[in-house]
């Protein structure tokens, strides 16, 4: 089963967002959850289990639940407000001043925080792939086994020197993938050797 990033993601009753990320866990190499744009609720992603993907193909993800559940899951990146200090002789036009003419001392900030689940990682299309001797593209896809969950390849398309075709990279030639770059354990001239299937995604 294919997880391409930055596709549709079709609940059963329709379009509820896109895919955005992967949560992975390097332990096991399983992909455990997707990330999901939500189209209608501000930019909300919500972290989507891996259980409730029905289907996926090269350009859609079709889930078994409605946009109602959807709605429901957990969300994946969430404001979370911090306090800020600033000096007392600060001048800035976001600030409020309180009758009267106090300048406030803190400021209330609102950061959104990526909620990954405990030991995994999360890997986002685009995250840089490196050869044992330089980068060799950027992540497109995994496709994981429909019964294991594991990731069986690593797809390469944009930024690879074979830009005609899709470059799907076995298992056992992943070194180690992290939040921002996979490590691959064979060189340029052996994934320039992998057979290639035609391009057919449009972007």
């Amino acid at each position: 089963m294919e997880f391409p990033l930055n596709v549709d993601v079709h609940c059963t009753d329709g379009l509820c967002g896109r895919s955005t990320y992967i949560i992975i866990n390097p332990t096991t190499e399983q992909v455990t959850h997707l990330v999901v744009k939500s189209k209608r609720q501000s930019g909300i992603e919500r972290l989507v289990s891996v259980k409730l993907v029905a289907n996926s193909g090269a350009e859609v993800i079709l889930l078994s639940c409605s946009k109602e559940e959807f709605s429901k899951l957990e969300p994946f990146n969430q404001p979370d407000f911090i306090y800020a200090d600033i000096p007392q002789h600060a001048t800035d036009p976001n600030l409020t001043m309180v009758w009267p003419y106090v300048v406030p001392t803190k400021r209330i900030v609102d950061d959104k925080v990526r909620r990954i689940p405990p030991g995994e990682l999360a890997v986002r299309r685009g995250a840089r792939v490196r050869a044992t001797d330089g980068w060799v593209g950027k992540v497109d896809e995994f496709i994981v086994g429909p019964m294991s969950g594991n990731i069986t390849h690593l797809c390469l398309r944009e930024g690879h020197p074979w830009k005609e075709k899709d470059i799907c990279i076995p298992l056992d030639q992943i070194d180690r993938i992290e939040e921002k770059v996979v490590y691959l354990n064979v060189d340029k001239e052996t994934i320039a050797s992998i057979p290639g299937i035609p391009v057919k995604r449009r972007w």
